[in-house]
């Protein structure tokens, strides 16, 4: 789990949270713009796995494209996407409520992922992120995340086979994500005692 500057055949933890811990998600429309930007900024460079968006805070499993596929003004200039996104993001957020300045925490957190156990173990915690902050009882249901992409049929721009086969199927997918949230309500369940 090392920081660094991305590389092309990388996978990496994308992350940040609002300035100060503000909302950088202010209303229902702000989760649907972001993942539009995202779609028009990150998938020319990057591969998507996984997401989910909180009020305050995001997370996004991505792995950038081999160099081949990238785009020639891209092949030096990987971060540039990721730059454009959080800005156009900000802009518009502060254009719409009226707000000014920094909307994001400094920069943004990237912490590449160094084998394919670690990036399984970390899809799964991203997915269950709204249930750890107690945003909700059960991230299945959960709107903000990508995690009902795998359940789904439908069109995704999540790369919903490569993640599916590397869990082994389907089934164990939601298996691990089910056992993982055991222990996450195992937790939470301990610090809500202690703090009665």
């Amino acid at each position: 789990m090392e920081k660094d500057i991305f590389e092309s055949g990388q996978y990496y933890h994308i992350y940040n949270r609002g300035n100060n811990r503000e909302n950088i998600f202010i209303e229902e429309k702000n989760y649907n713009y972001f993942l539009e930007k995202m779609k028009k900024y990150l998938l020319p460079v990057a591969d998507v796995y996984a997401y989910c968006l909180l009020k305050n805070h995001f997370h996004i499993v991505i792995k950038i494209k081999d160099k081949k596929d990238l785009l020639d003004n891209l092949k030096d200039k990987i971060h540039l996407p990721f730059s454009n996104l959080f800005n156009s993001y900000a802009k518009s957020i502060n254009t719409a409520y009226n707000r000014t300045g920094s909307l994001f925490q400094e920069h943004l957190q990237k912490n590449r992922i160094e084998n394919e156990e670690y990036l399984k173990q970390l899809i799964v915690y991203v997915h269950l992120n709204p249930v750890k902050h107690k945003f909700t009882k059960s991230f299945e249901t959960y709107l903000h995340s990508s995690y009902r992409s795998y359940l789904s049929n439908k069109s995704t721009s999540i790369d919903r086979d490569f993640i599916l086969d590397l869990f082994g199927g389907l089934e164990n997918f939601k298996f691990y994500h089910d056992e993982r949230r055991l222990i996450y309500e195992g937790v939470i369940d301990a610090i809500d005692k202690m703090d009665e």
